[in-house]
């Protein structure tokens, strides 16, 4: 057996989840076509964010609020591959994303026509049902999105 380190069997993991969701995408695609998977794949945006959000207030004994959203989003963001910095924006808090691993990998299977397409859906889905978690007053709003030809995505999360 090979002998791993803890952050060699982290990115083992983050990039195996990162493939099959791509590989899963694309078989569904070949066989109902790209708006019929976009379809299913917003579907699973919808309860998957649920789960890791779940997850990680738990391990981090969070508190459902902004504060526990900021602390949760932002580790997600950082395990997955995220670069950005987070600011205090009025009774909330922006994130300003200046690199996109879902569009990185878009982009180097060749499909950046289709990042702005797939973001614009998922991206929405995914963070509305994270600041849904922590709570019925908290809200969701995209600025701006890499995807579609900005320098940053810029979202909202506020009360």
């Amino acid at each position: 057996m090979l002998e791993l380190s803890d952050k060699q069997i982290a990115d083992f993991f983050r990039r195996s989840y990162t493939a099959v969701d791509g590989l899963w995408f694309v078989k569904a695609e070949e066989k109902y076509g790209f708006d019929a998977a976009l379809d299913l794949d917003d579907e699973i945006w919808k309860v998957f964010p649920k789960v890791q959000a779940r997850m990680l207030r738990d391990m981090g004994k969070m508190a459902s609020n902004l504060d526990g959203l900021c602390e949760c989003f932002t580790t997600k963001l950082a395990i997955e591959g995220f670069q950005f910095n987070v600011d205090a924006a009025g009774r909330g808090f922006r994130v300003s994303i200046s690199r996109c691993p879902w569009h990185d990998a878009m982009v180097k299977s060749g499909r950046e026509a289709l990042s702005g397409k797939v973001g614009a859906r998922i991206c929405g889905t995914e963070y509305s049902v994270w600041a849904a978690e922590f709570g019925q007053g908290i809200r969701f709003e995209r600025k701006s999105e890499i995807c579609t030809g900005a320098e940053r995505c810029v979202l909202e999360f506020s009360q």
